[in-house]
């Protein structure tokens, strides 16, 4: 099965995604945050800022770290 990379950003909200890699000078402070590659994500929102869950947390992150996470469908 074939799977398509795109950003958080362009990802839709509503679903579930597993992070496949970073890809930018963001990197450090997504790890940080608690991303990692393989980590599923579900997002919630599309707006300003992307909101997201994962583990149980709501994280936020502005569009610019969004847009250096690579998922993939879950």
């Amino acid at each position: 099965m074939a799977t398509e990379t795109q950003t958080l950003t362009k990802a839709a909200a509503g679903n579930t995604w597993r992070i496949c890699e970073f890809d930018g000078d963001g990197c450090k402070q997504l790890r940080n945050m608690g991303f990692c590659e393989e980590l599923k994500v579900r997002k919630l929102s599309n707006g300003r800022n992307i909101i997201c869950v994962t583990c149980g947390t709501k994280l936020v992150l502005n569009r610019k770290l969004a847009d250096q996470v690579l998922v993939c469908p879950a």
